[in-house]
């Protein structure tokens, strides 16, 4: 499952976008003949797409890019060719390159937590009413994916392509054999019912410690719910050296070294390799994850036995939540498409958008990979006879979206470093409070700096 967000040092991003987006035409200048009244003439023209390659379906992935070619040439006469990306670092490599020579893939797709700090650049279109109308306008959006869009509705470069709440799943089978009615809803209360499901080769929880992008979601969670936000764009200040967030860690780590409840082989997993374990029955609880995990676990020997839950909303060492903390139960999700400036098809992205973005292949989409829809329409059509996604539709009423700043990117890497640079100690069998220290130090730093270059 794509839990992926892209990252990356915005400053000098920023610079070079907003030299570039002096020089770029608008999304009306460049735009393909038309063969008709709404609809756009591609032929023998190729639209490049730059997209995270999907590690759970990467087989369903590659067919899906054929699929969607074949559509897009049938409807405009225009291939589409796929670019994949593997990492965040990946993808801001590719961004920067570019951002910097002008010329590239015409549409990005995004995870929302990057939106930010591509809005920063300029180097993407910021949309128009106009624009709006060529994806089949605004209001076939389902509101709350809107959120990150942009700073406000005036502003936005992102165009919601699919949602990714995050939840926990967790087996129904062992719970109940423990005498477990549900999941906690503290994550003191998760690590007290991990522990008593923890026996022989059976673990409380499975957690992948290498993912790329999991482990900071964690942290940005619990110290959310601790009351902090990590940056403030409004005042330029980073608190990662908060006794908050060292709590968060801790707490992560200890379900590893502490607790015991986690495989210790999970210090190597990605995310895959996590849901695989909960797929094999080997994990009762199976948090930060989305409804991508539905189609694999669907076709497992877990198929029928497992369910969704909201992820805890009350921070470790706590029993309700803070005055002035806030019920995070997952950050505003998923991927947004933003088009380039220097696309000479701009037209015809924004079909390719429309396309995607469509009732039919919206719901088609949800089926083969589990995310869910962005389109009105569609989301009411997957929801019917869908009693699972009940508590991931709730998450998604309870997201909290991070902070809409181009320092996020380098924030959210500083918050994964931590963890990466954790993993020998870890191996070790605990992280000293000394070296967690020195480590929060450099995170904060590095946020620090990036809030301090951000526009």
């Amino acid at each position: 499952m794509r839990s992926r967000i892209a990252l990356g040092a915005v400053a000098g991003l920023a610079v070079i976008g907003l030299a570039l987006s002096g020089c770029s035409a608008s999304s009306g200048s460049n735009s393909s003949s038309s063969a008709s009244p709404g609809k756009v003439d591609g032929k023998g023209k190729t639209l490049d797409v730059m997209i995270a390659a999907n590690g759970l379906y990467p087989t369903q992935q590659q067919q899906w890019f054929k699929d969607v070619s074949a559509q897009f040439e049938k409807e405009t006469g225009a291939t589409v060719k796929f670019e994949t990306f593997a990492s965040a670092n990946d993808e801001l490599t590719k961004i920067q390159t570019s951002v910097l020579s002008g010329q590239g893939p015409d549409i990005y797709d995004l995870g929302t937590t990057f939106t930010p700090t591509a809005y920063s650049t300029g180097a993407f279109v910021k949309l128009t009413s106009a624009d709006w109308d060529k994806v089949g306008g605004r209001d076939k959006f389902v509101p709350a994916t809107l959120g990150i869009s942009g700073p406000d509705e005036k502003n936005e470069v992102g165009i919601p392509f699919l949602s990714r709440p995050f939840v926990m799943a967790y087996n129904k089978d062992l719970l109940a054999s423990a005498g477990i009615d549900k999941p906690a809803t503290t994550w003191d209360g998760l690590a007290d019912q991990a522990k008593k499901l923890t026996t022989g080769d059976q673990y409380g929880m499975a957690v992948a410690y290498a993912d790329s992008f999991d482990p900071w979601k964690f942290i940005w969670a619990m110290s959310n719910q601790q009351g902090n936000p990590l940056i403030d764009p409004a005042t330029k200040k980073a608190t990662i050296d908060d006794p908050a967030v060292k709590k968060s860690y801790q707490t992560y780590f200890n379900w590893l070294t502490k607790d015991k409840v986690v495989d210790p082989a999970a210090i190597g997993w990605k995310n895959p390799q996590a849901v695989a374990a909960f797929a094999s029955g080997k994990a009762a609880f199976l948090p930060m994850v989305s409804s991508s995990s539905q189609v694999s676990l669907d076709a497992s020997p877990m198929a029928g036995k497992y369910a969704y839950a909201v992820m805890p909303t009350i921070p470790p060492g706590a029993t309700k939540l803070p005055s002035k903390g806030k019920a995070a139960a997952t950050i505003i999700s998923g991927d947004n498409m933003v088009v380039a400036k220097y696309s000479k098809n701009q037209d015809l992205a924004f079909a390719l958008v429309k396309m995607l973005t469509s009732t039919d292949n919206q719901v088609k989409y949800t089926k083969t990979f589990g995310d869910l829809p962005t389109n009105k329409d569609a989301a009411a059509k997957i929801e019917q006879g869908n009693d699972l996604i009940a508590p991931i539709l709730e998450a998604g009423t309870k997201a909290v979206g991070t902070p809409f700043s181009g320092a996020w990117g380098d924030t959210q890497l500083a918050l994964v470093n931590v963890v990466v640079q954790s993993i020998p100690a870890l191996s070790n069998g605990s992280v000293s409070s000394s070296d967690l220290d020195a480590k929060l130090k450099t995170a904060q730093d590095t946020a620090q700096g990036a809030l301090n270059k951000a526009k």
